[in-house]
C-alpha cells in the first residue's frame, strides 16, 4: 500500500479527516477528485494552512497537512508552536523531502534541523519512518493519536519487511555486543548495508530503527548502552538536536554512560546533487559508514577485543 492509498482509505472511512496542502500535491495528486471539499489547497501559504488546520481541529476535524519539510517546520514554525503545540490539537504534519531526500535542491529546501525544532515544541510528537512499508505501518496510529504530530515522509521502497508499529517504541532489527547502530529514516537502508559488511568482518552488530523520536524508546537506548561496546547514531540531520542529542539526554537522565560515535551532518548543509552522489559526498553510503566504524574501533579499543583482521 502507498501513502496516498492509505490516506485515501483513511479519509473515506472517517469523514472527520481533512487533507490539506500548501501547493505541494506530490503525495496526494488523486485526492481532490476523491474528497471534494475535504481537500483544501491554500497555495504557497504554509502559515495560513497551519492556522486554518488549527481552526478545523477545534471543530472536531483531523487535518493531515502537506508541505515541503523545510517550509512546514521553519516557515510555519511559530504557527505550529502556538496554534498546534500549545493548544495540543490533533493536526498531522506530513513533511515531504526531509533530510537528504531533498537531494538536488539547495540549502533553502534542506530540512536537516527539523527533528530538533519539532521535538522542542510541547505536545508535538515526531516520527521518521525508514521507508514506505514502515511509513504505512506507522501512520494509522499516528493519525489516531490525540496529539499534533510531525512525520518525516519517506516513500522509498527498500524491500525490508518491518514489524508492526507501536507509539514510542523502536524496531529492533538485530542485537549485537560489539556495535549497535541506532538510526531512522532514509539512512536505515545504508545501515543495513553497513551491518552486513561489519558482520563479515567478524563483529557482533546490532541495528535499531528509531522510528519514533518523540516519544522515544528510552528502554532500548539503555539496553543498547548496557549490552553493546559502541553505540553509533546515524542520521541525515544536524548533530545538534537530533538522535545523538536524544541519546545523550536519555543517558544523562538515567545517570549512565556509553561510547557513542555520532555520524551526521556536523553543522553544514550538504552539497546539492542526486541522492547517490549526495550519500557518497557526505560519507553516508553503507560502505563508508562501515569503514568509519571500523576505524573508530581500531583507534578507541584495545587490540585484545578486536578480531585478528582489525588488529592487523
Amino acid at each position: 500500500m502507498t501513502y496516498e492509498e492509505l490516506l485515501t482509505e483513511t479519509a473515506l472511512n472517517n469523514e472527520q479527516v481533512i487533507v490539506m496542502t500548501a501547493e505541494n500535491r506530490a503525495l496526494v495528486r488523486n485526492l481532490p477528485a476523491v474528497l471534494g471539499k475535504r481537500f483544501i489547497d491554500t497555495g504557497i501559504t504554509e502559515q495560513t494552512m497551519i492556522g486554518a488546520s488549527a481552526g478545523l481541529a477545534l471543530r472536531g476535524r483531523i487535518p493531515v497537512v502537506h508541505a515541503l519539510a523545510a517550509f512546514l517546520t521553519m516557515r510555519a514554525y511559530e504557527f505550529v508552536r502556538t496554534d498546534l503545540g500549545i493548544a495540543n490539537l490533533p493536526v498531522k504534519l506530513s513533511g515531504f523531502i526531509p533530510g537528504l531526500l531533498s537531494d538536488a535542491n539547495g540549502p533553502t529546501h534542506q530540512a536537516i534541523e527539523d527533528i530538533s525544532i519539532m521535538r522542542g515544541i510541547p505536545n508535538v510528537t515526531v516520527f521518521a519512518p525508514a521507508d514506505e512499508d514502515d511509513l504505512v505501518k506507522m501512520l494509522p496510529q499516528i493519525w489516531q493519536s490525540p496529539n499534533p504530530a510531525y512525520t518525516r515522509i519517506n516513500t522509498r521502497k527498500t524491500g525490508y519487511e518491518h514489524e508492526p508499529f507501536e507509539l514510542g517504541k523502536a524496531e529492533v532489527v538485530a542485537v549485537g555486543s560489539d556495535v549497535t547502530i541506532l538510526t531512522y529514516g532514509l539512512l536505515f537502508e545504508q545501515a543495513l548495508i553497513a551491518m552486513e559488511i561489519l558482520i563479515n568482518e567478524g563483529l557482533s552488530v546490532g541495528l535499531v530503527n528509531m522510528r519514533s523520536l518523540k516519544p522515544v524508546d528510552e528502554a532500548i537506548i539503555l539496553q543498547v548502552a548496557a549490552g553493546s561496546n559502541l553505540i553509533v547514531t546515524l542520521e541525515d540531520h544536524f548533530l545538534t538536536g537530533g538522535l545523538y542529542t536524544i541519546v545523550a539526554e536519555v543517558l544523562l537522565q538515567y545517570q549512565t554512560t556509553a561510547k557513542v560515535l555520532p555520524i551526521s551532518l556536523n553543522q553544514k548543509w550538504f552539497r546539492p546533487a542526486l541522492l547517490p552522489d549526495v550519500l557518497q559526498h557526505e560519507g553516508l553510503t553503507g560502505k563508508q559508514i562501515a569503514e568509519r566504524i571500523l576505524g573508530y574501533q581500531t583507534n578507541h579499543f584495545q587490540p585484545s577485543i578486536l578480531t585478528q583482521e582489525f588488529s592487523e
